[in-house]
């Protein structure tokens, strides 16, 4: 497979590592577009306290040659910068015994809702640490400089995915502005004030929110991915990855549930030829068609849970005693869904990527564009 990856790192480890494979050549990539992407993932109201400890940077130490890519892996890294503070209790050799239960600061109680729960048993741990350290939303951080890598490849050829929240808790965007530039990415004015309001009123309460994630990707030609197998769907396929974030519970494509209370002819979007070219004046489908994207925008909606560490704990259970407990709290955010929507156009980045260079894969930037030129020349002519 062209551009895939695999990320190393824990929460409060030393750095989050990525290596990608099945880069090629001459693609031109600039590391601040990448920090850019990171700083977006770190911005928001309502996150909390580690978003003002490090502001996360990415370092690429192999792969590029004087800003170019030149078609062997790329190694990317972010430090975390808290791990100063975390030597004793993230040692990678054997801890001295007479470390503290407090310097080795391991966990017990189970957090509803968490990772702790299901890894704990699945991996037979008796410190909730060696779970929440990988399954913490920390390591989206590694996944959103991957993606900012793969959007910039995309932007080569005109694809951009954006990103919107159209609702917190019980409030809802109706109004939808051209761009957006507060600090929640909604945009509808007046439902972001009454977002703000809601989120403090859950800091008041010690509880957290989620909420929904409108994501579109625009400038997609016709033909990425395929009917022929269940595993090359695209909607599958962003499906799959969209719900391997953390928090996300469900992904709608178009319409989504709409559909089932819908009569086909308000679902189905027509089809028409004018200006010598196919085209749609709906977009029900969200873009994808038969597994395959059919040259409208992909449109898709994530719902992200609360966050499950709350101030005000759940009732819980201690894993070593089993009694009952309340669940543990760490530093934690009170509403993160603007940066969920970064990570998800990560993700979403990463498989049209994949999606494309298997299409028009070459092992150059010259040669993608020359397939991919061609391509569009066949469409075109019918």
């Amino acid at each position: 497979m062209k551009f895939r990856f695999l990320s190393s790192g824990e929460s409060h480890g030393e750095k989050l590592t990525a290596i990608i494979d099945g880069v090629p050549a001459n693609f031109v990539i600039d590391i601040e577009k990448i920090n850019e992407q990171l700083a977006r993932r770190q911005q928001g109201y309502g996150r909390g306290a580690r978003m003002k400890i490090e502001t996360d940077t990415a370092q690429i130490t192999s792969g590029l040659r004087f800003g170019k890519t030149i078609g062997s892996p790329i190694a990317i890294e972010i430090i975390n910068k808290d791990h100063e503070k975390w030597l004793k209790a993230m040692s990678i050799t054997q801890l001295n015994v007479e470390c503290s239960p407090e310097e080795k600061k391991e966990i017990t109680k189970l957090r509803p809702g968490h990772a702790d729960f299901c890894g704990a048993l699945k991996y037979n741990q008796k410190d909730v640490r060696n779970i929440l350290e990988r399954s913490s939303a920390r390591e989206t951080a590694i996944k959103v400089a991957v993606g900012a890598i793969a959007k910039q490849i995309l932007k080569c050829f005109d694809i951009e995915i954006l990103s919107k929240v159209v609702a917190i808790g019980n409030i809802q965007a109706s109004e939808f502005s051209s761009q957006n530039t507060n600090d929640l990415n909604c945009p509808d004015e007046q439902a972001y004030e009454e977002m703000k309001k809601e989120i403090d009123d859950a800091v008041q309460k010690g509880v957290t929110l989620g909420g929904l994630i409108r994501l579109e990707i625009k400038n997609l030609p016709i033909g990425l991915g395929s009917h022929v197998h269940w595993d090359k769907k695209l909607d599958g396929i962003l499906a799959q990855a969209l719900m391997s974030i953390q928090a996300v519970k469900s992904v709608e494509i178009g319409l989504g549930k709409e559909v089932a209370f819908l009569t086909g002819d308000k679902v189905h979007d027509e089809i028409f030829f004018e200006d010598g070219k196919f085209c749609r004046k709906t977009n029900n489908a969200g873009g994808i068609e038969g597994g395959m994207s059919n040259g409208e925008d992909v449109v898709l909606t994530i719902a992200m849970k609360p966050i499950p560490t709350m101030r005000t704990p759940l009732k819980s259970v201690d894993l070593i005693d089993k009694t009952t407990q309340e669940a543990h709290f760490e530093r934690s955010d009170t509403c993160a869904v603007p940066a969920c929507g970064v990570v998800a156009e990560a993700m979403c980045a990463i498989v049209i990527l994949q999606q494309f260079l298997e299409k028009f894969g070459g092992d150059s930037y010259e040669e993608i564009c020359a397939n991919y030129d061609n391509y569009k020349k066949m469409i075109s002519e019918g």
